[in-house]
């Protein structure tokens, strides 16, 4: 893998990726940049057909296309099935992930009892409570607080300011971003003649491996089961995951988004921004649901979802949802004419006389 910044021939990175070059062997590239922005010593890509006239601007050295666009520039090209991917593998071929040394700083405290397998890192001013045990070449960062008796496994990134509350479990290549908070509280409480009783949350936060959760995501505890995000998921941003939930593996989830206590969701799902999701429901394997959505029931079967008004001019929209309010009593319109014509049909074609 090159140093960031490093020129490398484009021979070189198609062979990294696995596509097909065409062009000049010989042209050097040191890092990626967009299709509209891309400039000397830069490759880009391109993922669709409708993207052509933005490929024949492209100042990029060179380009990376699928194959329906192998023809459509003279720009030198790797030619890729997911151009999207290779793009992905290109950008950290680039820019390789930097790890701060091995050790503990000064100022970090790190209680007795906690295991740091070889080269952890530990930043300045974070706290490990005891009997925590980090696995190798794990880095925490900065300020991060990890309570007593995690488990947070090899490999993994642990940014600035992170907090894991006791007992909380990490799978091995985690990435925690800065606010992160995992652990806390579930909002259990039992109503008691007015006031509010309290229930202890008993369960743990489980996360698998190669789980990665953005900044001041929070991931609560479970009352009594666990709540569990299973290997490959990845969180966006200020998400937040309510007690037992369970998230299946390799779903990603982006910012905004509120799961209520005790949903499942399934593996391969796709969840856009600021959907709400409703407690004690479960949402089947390959589920794709729109930015805004509203779940309120199970989701049974894979495919597209959407349950958003989008916006309009705001008279427009005024409008729909006055029609939107007036359902009921159209529903029940068109119901009694139903009734009328049904019952008029039946005079109609009586016996003969």
């Amino acid at each position: 893998m090159p140093e960031n910044g490093m020129p490398r021939r484009l021979a070189d990175l198609a062979a990294h990726l696995g596509g097909e070059l065409r062009g000049d062997v010989d042209v050097t590239v040191s890092g990626v940049g967009s299709l509209e922005h891309g400039g000397a010593g830069e490759v880009s890509f391109v993922t669709h057909p409708r993207h052509r006239r933005a490929l024949e601007r492209c100042r990029a050295s060179a380009v990376i296309v699928p194959p329906a666009l192998a023809d459509a520039t003279e720009l030198p090209r790797i030619v890729c099935r997911d151009p999207y991917l290779a793009y992905a593998r290109a950008a950290q071929w680039f820019s390789p992930d930097v790890r701060p040394a091995p050790g503990v700083h000064p100022s970090a405290v790190v209680e007795p009892g906690v295991e740091l397998a070889p080269g952890v890192s530990v930043g300045a001013g974070a706290w490990i409570g005891t009997g925590t045990v980090v696995g190798a070449g794990t880095s925490i960062g900065p300020g991060s607080q990890i309570g007593p008796g995690c488990r947070i496994g090899s490999g993994c990134v642990v940014h600035a300011r992170v907090t894991l509350y006791r007992d909380c479990v990490v799978g091995d290549r985690a990435v925690l971003h800065s606010g992160a908070v995992l652990g806390a509280d579930g909002f259990g409480f039992a109503p008691d003649h007015g006031t509010w009783v309290k229930i202890p949350q008993t369960g743990r936060v489980v996360l698998g491996d190669d789980v990665e959760v953005g900044a001041n995501t929070t991931i609560d505890r479970g009352a009594l089961d666990d709540t569990v995000i299973e290997d490959g998921v990845k969180l966006d941003n200020q998400i937040q995951v309510a007690h037992n939930v369970r998230i299946g593996a390799h779903t990603a989830i982006a910012a905004m988004t509120g799961i209520a206590g005790s949903a499942t969701i399934g593996r391969h799902c796709m969840i856009g921004g600021a959907v709400r999701i409703m407690g004690h429901i479960a949402i089947a394997d390959r589920v794709q649901i729109a930015a805004t959505s509203f779940v309120a029931k199970s989701i049974a079967g894979p495919g597209a979802y959407s349950g958003a008004i989008p916006a309009a001019a705001g008279a427009e929209w005024l409008r729909n949802i006055a029609w939107l309010r007036r359902l009921d009593r159209l529903a029940a319109r068109v119901r009694e004419l139903e009734r009328r014509l049904a019952a008029a049909k039946t005079n109609t074609d009586g016996p003969p006389t």
